[in-house]
């Protein structure tokens, strides 16, 4: 990986970077000087206007702030490439990483797969308003699976008195920023087990939830480590416990840190029809290529993303594994 690397980062990305490197310094020259210009244009006409009209203190200030708004618009009017350079160096670049995996990107899912089970699992929250974006896809270790991130917000009101009466406001709150797996399982799973941070929607409810028809009760984990950190919830407490062994445990847990998220929910679920493993993890806005407030990312920048992708497949290959065991094992313990 480390040589195809190199060899990708010297033969393409470093010059094809220090190529947009020379647009965007074109592009913020551009937009300073239309600022430059407009402010110095501005500030003339609020010259003449203050020894003509005589204006005031509070009108002169008025004129001053609507002439910095007018160079500010300049800046953005001459610079307005930036932010569509930024996301052509962001899909190229995870692009072209994503492929040292033979893995496929999308800036966006074309299709959020799973993602109303997640809800309806509780294991993501639900939401007013929600998007979706870098979505990586691909095969690994016998089984395909895809991660995309994901942006919920719920919709909330609040009176506001001012002096001209009260109104009532609209503003959005973050309930969830971050990644959302899917893998679909080497193995039939059978039933709903969901594995959680916080009882969540089960609390009070004594694991009396009911999915697809299922009844979920409260599942005790074998290693009391765990009992600490996981809550969990199944339709069959044999296999729950068979699937979710202190090794597997262990794994969700470095996936995590591997995400660098907080808050890993789970759940193995037989509703696909073969069986999938769900994952969700709050970790933030990732795989972003901008450093140092320019859009245009150094090798550090590159190798940090890489190595993210890096630790996610590898990760997705360690969780899958405990997956792998005899059927017929797997049968007799049921039984």
């Amino acid at each position: 990986m480390t040589e195809r690397f190199d060899t990708l980062w010297t033969n393409e990305l470093e010059p094809w970077l220090a190529e947009r490197e020379v647009e965007y310094r074109a592009m913020v020259r551009r937009g300073r000087k239309f600022a430059l210009i407009t402010l110095g244009i501005s500030l003339v006409i609020v010259g003449i206007l203050w020894l003509v009209l005589a204006l005031d203190t509070e009108r002169l200030l008025i004129a001053l702030a609507v002439a910095l708004l007018t160079s500010g618009a300049a800046w953005i009017t001459g610079s307005s490439g930036i932010g569509a350079l930024s996301t052509q160096i962001k899909h190229q670049v995870l692009n072209r990483l994503a492929e040292i995996f033979d893995l496929h990107y999308a800036s966006r899912p074309a299709e959020t797969t799973r993602f109303r089970r997640f809800q309806q699992l509780g294991i993501l929250p639900t939401a007013t308003r929600q998007s979706f974006g870098d979505h990586f896809s691909g095969h690994s270790n016998g089984t395909d699976f895809e991660l995309y991130e994901a942006h919920l917000e719920q919709r909330h009101t609040r009176t506001v008195t001012t002096k001209n009466g009260t109104r009532t406001e609209t503003y959005y709150v973050t309930v969830f920023r971050g990644a959302l797996i899917r893998i679909n399982f080497p193995r039939k799973v059978e039933g709903v087990t969901v594995v959680t941070r916080d009882a969540g929607w089960f609390n009070g409810l004594g694991g009396g939830q009911q999915i697809d028809g299922r009844k979920l009760k409260r599942v005790g984990l074998a290693d009391p480590k765990f009992e600490k950190i996981f809550e969990v919830y199944g339709d069959d407490q044999v296999l729950a416990r068979y699937m979710l062994t202190p090794s597997f445990m262990e794994r969700l847990l470095a996936l995590e840190t591997a995400l660098k998220g907080t808050g890993l929910c789970a759940a193995f679920d037989a509703n696909s029809g073969e069986g999938e493993l769900l994952i969700s993890a709050h970790t933030g806005d990732q795989f972003e290529t901008a450093s140092g407030g320019s859009p245009i990312p150094d090798r550090a920048t590159v190798e940090r993303i890489l190595n993210e992708l890096r630790l996610v497949t590898e990760i997705v290959d360690m969780v899958v594994t405990p997956a792998k065991f005899d059927e017929h094992t797997a049968a007799d313990k049921a039984n």
